[in-house]
């Protein structure tokens, strides 16, 4: 996955924007900013993106842990 295609990587799971957003800590503004390309991921969004597009299965097992 490109990272700078953030749409990609949301479409791969299935999930809105606002899923998405959810689902990962994001705020639904900032997915909007980046698939429409008005900015780009940066720091740690960059990092935890990154993550999600290689192994989402991961991230979300440790969300879940977290949240316990």
């Amino acid at each position: 996955f490109d990272l700078e295609n953030v749409k990609e990587i949301r479409n791969s799971l299935g999930l809105t924007q606002h899923q998405f957003a959810e689902t990962f800590g994001f705020t639904v503004n900032s997915i909007r900013n980046w698939e429409q390309g008005r900015r780009t991921p940066e720091g740690p969004a960059r990092i935890l993106l990154s993550l999600i597009a290689s192994n989402p299965e991961a991230v979300l097992e440790n969300l879940e842990v977290a949240e316990e």
